[in-house]
């Protein structure tokens, strides 16, 4: 029996989220029902990272075990098959042991703003039409590297034994026509970065200033952050793997 690790790339746009949901269509859906139709035989995927709804992804990872290694043609067939908002980039052989959640080691996220009206943004940025302070920005930013305890910004109704997380980076990068915040870490929780973003913002207004961000989030109660940014601004950019983890199937 072989592991496989599946490259996917997407928009959220019309999904309920990553994993497999009741009565919702994801992106895990789509693709165990591609793969199912070439294949002509059940498949089911273990995902790397789950998206919320409506949040888009430049990489994530499934991974599935079969006895039959992919055929040359994999690639080109089962995109056909799945819906223009979702690709399969790529099909790579694993260690039976590997692991697309528990051995991933980073992960990183991008958040999309823009101040001034554009169509072309509409659907991939979130518009925020408010002065903002960028030496604020970086300030709180930085901020949060000092932390671990990160269950501020964690939504409600979550599974996780434990709300500690490293960020490695985290950072507001001004670009042509959007602001961007980056940040990679460990590990995330779930609507963690958007809560990011949201009360960050608050900071960058002058609404709240770096000692009240620190109290928040040393308060560890999520009703205390903003949750209020929306999904599409945010992409997940990266899911990291140890050094050589695909050259050594």
């Amino acid at each position: 029996m072989g592991r496989y690790f599946v490259e996917v790339a997407y928009k959220g746009t019309h999904y309920s989220g990553f994993q497999v949901q009741e009565n919702a269509g994801s992106i895990q859906a789509e693709v165990e029902k591609a793969l199912s139709t070439l294949h002509r035989r059940p498949f089911q995927l273990t995902g790397s990272s789950r998206t919320d709804a409506g949040v888009h992804a430049l990489q994530n990872f499934f991974h599935y075990d079969d006895p039959l290694p992919p055929h040359d043609q994999v690639l080109y067939k089962v995109n056909a098959i799945l819906p223009r908002d979702i690709v399969v980039k790529n099909i790579l052989a694993v260690n039976e042991s590997s692991h697309s959640r528990f051995h991933a080691v980073s992960r990183e996220y991008h958040y999309h703003i823009y101040s001034k009206k554009n169509p072309f943004l509409d659907d991939r940025a979130y518009f925020f039409p408010y002065p903002l302070d960028m030496d604020r920005l970086q300030a709180a930013a930085a901020l949060l590297k000092t932390h671990r305890n990160f269950q501020s910004f964690s939504k409600r109704n979550t599974q996780v034994k434990t709300f500690q997380c490293e960020l490695f980076e985290s950072e507001w990068i001004q670009g042509n026509d959007t602001l961007l915040y980056r940040v990679k870490g460990s590990r995330f929780l779930r609507g963690m970065v958007r809560g990011l973003v949201g009360t960050m913002l608050q900071v960058g207004r002058g609404k709240i200033g770096l000692e009240e961000l620190n109290e928040i989030i040393l308060s560890l109660d999520c009703t205390k952050a903003d949750f209020s940014t929306p999904a599409h601004g945010l992409f997940l950019m990266a899911v990291a793997y140890p050094e050589g983890f695909f050259k050594n199937p």
